[in-house]
């Protein structure tokens, strides 16, 4: 209902500078947003250490690894490959940076997860802060065939975030797919056993473990939000 509710509206949610007032569009010029290393504070969200409590660093089996994700890698433990945080960190505050503009620009964001025990935790995320999730089977089409599939011109999301890219443990997304055909950015949480080449934004990390899943759905909701809220300052601040 969530996705269907997207295509449906059909209505343009982007600050386009013709329509931003003016004090907006100096802020804009005068601090250079776009090219600000970090403009809203997303480094201040977590520390290495929150990945390690959360259980990010644990990978899956030294057998499933896919030799994309040998660069991601610290090393293995009893058979298991460890994910390096270090590297991890770098990656998710670049994601959250992302998705922070893209929610101060107005951009529709729209989560994904296929695992079922984390399905409810993604879904009650993306209400939180005012977006989309789909956490059940992706029918093929939807965004590339979206126009037959839903009767009108539609619009696509501006990024999406998954927090798992596979549909089990061998086969891939369906939607990473189709958002990569058309080009759709991608924020993704990816394991071990994952292929990042075609998410825009590879965050490797744990996609299992209810811990993990938390803390990335709490990191995300908190840089959408801060997003939103710096834009709602700048337009009070230009309407006064």
């Amino acid at each position: 209902m969530l996705l269907r509710k997207i295509f449906a509206a059909g209505l343009p949610r982007s600050l386009s500078t013709a329509s931003m007032p003016e004090q907006l569009v100096a802020v804009d010029k005068a601090s250079d947003v776009l090219n600000h290393p970090d403009y809203f504070d997303v480094h201040k969200l977590f520390t290495v250490e929150d990945l390690f409590r959360a259980r990010v660093h644990l990978g899956h089996k030294e057998g499933t690894l896919n030799d994309n994700m040998k660069g991601y890698l610290y090393g293995s433990r009893l058979g298991h490959c460890i994910i390096d945080l270090d590297k991890t960190a770098e990656y998710l505050r670049t994601a959250l940076n992302v998705a922070a503009h893209i929610a101060y620009r107005d951009g529709i964001i729209l989560f994904f997860n296929r695992n079922a025990l984390n399905a409810h935790k993604v879904e009650q995320t993306a209400k939180e802060c005012g977006e989309f999730a789909h956490t059940r089977y992706w029918r093929g089409g939807v965004f590339t065939n979206a126009k037959v599939q839903f009767g009108a011109v539609t619009r696509l999301p501006d990024v999406c975030i998954f927090l798992n890219t596979m549909n089990n443990v061998l086969d891939m997304h369906t939607a990473v797919r189709d958002a990569a055909k058309m080009n759709i950015p991608t924020i993704g949480i990816v394991d071990t056993n994952c292929n990042p080449n075609l998410i825009t934004y590879p965050v490797p990390g744990n996609d299992d473990s209810p811990a993990s899943i938390e803390l990335y759905c709490n990191l995300f909701k908190k840089a959408i939000l801060l997003g939103k809220e710096k834009r709602k300052t700048h337009d009070a601040n230009g309407a006064q």
